[in-house]
C-alpha cells in the first residue's frame, strides 16, 4: 500500500470531518480517487478548454483538470461548505473559486465575468445528485447547462447502481445519459455518467461524409 504524503493526508482527514459534521451535504467519507478523477477527465469534450466544477471540495478533480491542461484562469470551482472553500483556496490560489450554491452557477458565472468568454465546454460535478430533490436537480441541471456550449457536457460522479437524475426529469429538460466509466477504486465505488442536449447527441452520432456538389 503506498505510503500517503503529508498534504494527502491532511486532505483525507479535513474531507472526513466535514462528512462527520455534515454527512447529507458530503456525498462522501473520503475524497475521490485518482482513478476517478482521471475518469472524469477522459469523459471531457475533446480539446476542451473551459470547465466550470461543482463541488470542489478538498480539490482531488480541480487538481486533475489542472495536470490535464486547463488554465486556472478557465476554470472557475464552485463550493458550498466554508471550509473546503479555503482548503481549496490554498490549494488553488489562482483558479476562480466561489462560495456558492451549485443552483446559482449560472448568475455566479455571468456576474464574475467568467461567461463573458463564451460558454464552457463541460461541467464537472461531484455533488451528492443522489440524495438531493428533484426541484434542486432541476435548478442546478438548468443553471449548468444555460453555461454549456449546444454540445457540451455535464459530467458526474455517483455512489448509486444506476443514474442520480430519473429518466422522466431528463426528459423534461431534453437531455440524455450515458454510463462513461466506473472505478472500484474509490471509497465507495463510483460511475461516472455523462449528460448532454439531445440535439447535441444526435448531431455527434451523424458520420461527416463529403459534401456533394
Amino acid at each position: 500500500m503506498p505510503v500517503l504524503d503529508a498534504t494527502h493526508r491532511q486532505t483525507r482527514w479535513a474531507f472526513f470531518r466535514q462528512w462527520l459534521k455534515n454527512p447529507l451535504g458530503v456525498a462522501a467519507v473520503s475524497p475521490s480517487s485518482p482513478q476517478l478523477a482521471r475518469q472524469m477527465i477522459a469523459a471531457l469534450p475533446p480539446a476542451t478548454r473551459r470547465v466550470i466544477e461543482l463541488g470542489g471540495g478538498t480539490g482531488a478533480i480541480t487538481a486533475a483538470l489542472l495536470e490535464a491542461g486547463i488554465a486556472p484562469r478557465d476554470l472557475m470551482v464552485l463550493e458550498l461548505n466554508e471550509a473546503m472553500h479555503q482548503t481549496l483556496r490554498q490549494r488553488f490560489p489562482d483558479i476562480r473559486l466561489h462560495l456558492a450554491d451549485a443552483a446559482g452557477v449560472q448568475q455566479v458565472a455571468a456576474e464574475s465575468g467568467f461567461l463573458g468568454h463564451g460558454s464552457v465546454d463541460a461541467v464537472v460535478s461531484g455533488l451528492g445528485l443522489l440524495s438531493m430533490p428533484r426541484t434542486l436537480q432541476r435548478a442546478i441541471l438548468e443553471a449548468s447547462f444555460a453555461c454549456l456550449r449546444p454540445d457540451g457536457r455535464f459530467v458526474q460522479f455517483t455512489y448509486g447502481p444506476a443514474s442520480p437524475v430519473p429518466r422522466d426529469l431528463l426528459d423534461e429538460l431534453g437531455l440524455d445519459v450515458r454510463r462513461a466509466s466506473f472505478t472500484w477504486w474509490n471509497v465507495p465505488p463510483a460511475t461516472v455518467y455523462v449528460y448532454a442536449r439531445w440535439q447535441s447527441t444526435a448531431v455527434l452520432a451523424t458520420p461527416m461524409g463529403p459534401r456533394a456538389g
